[in-house]
């Protein structure tokens, strides 16, 4: 059969068993993300079925996903709201960092990886997804809560320090001297600064040059601004994902609004495509030999996410409703642990790196749906007694974010 017909069949399939999935999701009230990541499981590499001609176009379609899920979120805020929320949030930052660094360093030095393991895992186990947990805000319907700035300044804050962080990992894998190592972090940063500046200084000047009446060419130049800022700040050594989300944020007004209606087809197909790719590049039989380390790295890792979200939302002055719902969205780990384990794995650090890596997000991308959606209801069930005798006015916030969330 011609190759062309191989792919139109392997990917036609693909697409159509999502749609499936995710109706199935949909009747059970429930996040289609774990029902894809075990689609891909299933046909991917050691799996039952390994797809051949398509796996190329959906590792692009996955890289396009992830852009696009950020370039949605930042569509959602302004230059303003991201810069306060930047300066209010940073000790948010240093917690995150804190409570979910230390645990991978940790284990690393207890397998006897040694140093520069260590320093890979901890970034591993500290980098929440920003791509998963925008999804689940959207499938949850809490774009609009109160907890949601904070979470999001928790990502920004994460993404930014990837800046500075993939850098001196690429350094310590390589070998290469301090001095090579310190031009590609200043390098980083500056194109980081400069994304940020542009989108704060001058957003409204380019939301007028994109803004257009014909829906054909608004979708034409957003997606193709997106990509090309994406792609340069990843060459740069800079998040593709925050240079979307940047780029959402300079966009404003109308042209925010229309590109939100205009995109959100394109975002959920390719983001069911991310999803998926997970899923496809894991051999099953790589994952029995090291699952109970990663099950126990999940397992600590995932309350030390929910305390961050929890203290986070806490010092924001946001009810007990939205902090433990802060806390349990930003569980999931994806994007970032798979590209910092994947150089580790490239350099020959460790032959069980990549595995344990692996199997931690994976358990990970699976539970932290269901923690983002089950954290608050099982939290405030447990500490039932203690909620009835909280102060009037943080039974009227409960209220309030309750409302936002039906709404």
């Amino acid at each position: 059969m011609h190759s062309s017909a191989v792919f139109l069949i392997e990917f036609g399939a693909i697409i159509l068993g999502l749609g499936l999935l995710g109706r199935l999701a949909a009747r059970l009230r429930f996040s289609p993300i774990p029902l894809y990541l075990l689609a891909g499981l299933a046909f991917g590499e050691g799996g039952l079925l390994p797809l051949g001609t398509s796996e190329e176009f959906v590792a692009i379609g996955a890289e396009i996903g992830v852009v696009l899920l950020l370039l949605m979120l930042g569509l959602e805020y302004t230059a303003g709201d991201l810069v306060s929320n930047l300066k209010t949030q940073y000790p948010a930052g240093i917690v995150d960092a804190t409570f979910n660094a230390l645990p991978g360093a940790a284990m690393a030095l207890l397998l006897g990886w040694g140093p520069i393991a260590a320093v890979v895992l901890a970034g591993i186990t500290w980098i929440s997804s920003s791509g998963v947990i925008a999804k689940v805000l959207g499938d949850l319907g809490r774009i609009g809560n109160r907890e949601t700035p904070v979470i999001l300044s928790i990502l920004v804050l994460e993404d930014l320090s990837m800046a500075v962080y993939l850098p001196v990992v690429t350094a310590l894998l390589a070998g290469t001297g301090l001095a090579a190592g310190s031009v590609t972090l200043a390098v980083a940063l500056g194109v980081a600064g400069l994304v940020l500046l542009v989108a704060v200084r001058w957003g409204r000047h380019i939301s007028r040059f994109v803004s257009t009446d014909d829906p054909e060419k608004l979708l034409l130049v957003v997606l193709g601004l997106t990509l090309v800022v994406a792609g340069v700040a990843q060459q740069l050594q800079v998040s593709a994902a925050v240079g979307a989300f940047l780029v959402g944020i300079a966009l404003s007004g109308e042209v925010a609004e229309g590109a939100h209606h205009l995109l959100s087809p394109l975002r959920d197909l390719f983001a069911a495509v991310f999803f998926v790719f997970f899923g496809l590049h894991t051999d099953p039989a790589s994952i029995p030999p090291v699952l109970l380390p990663a099950l126990a790295l999940a397992v600590v890792t995932a309350l030390t996410k929910i305390a961050t979200g929890y203290w986070a939302a806490r010092r924001a002055g946001i009810s007990a409703r939205g902090r433990w719902r802060a806390g349990g969205t930003l569980v999931a780990r994806g994007e970032f642990s798979i590209v910092i384990a994947g150089l580790a794995v490239t350099s020959g650090i460790d032959s069980d790196l990549g595995p344990l890596a692996t199997a931690y997000v994976l358990l990970l991308v699976v539970i932290g749906p269901l923690t983002a959606r089950y954290t608050e209801p099982l939290a405030l069930r447990l500490t039932g007694r203690r909620e009835r005798r909280t102060a009037p006015e943080a039974a009227s916030r409960d209220q309030e974010d309750a409302a936002v969330t039906r709404s």
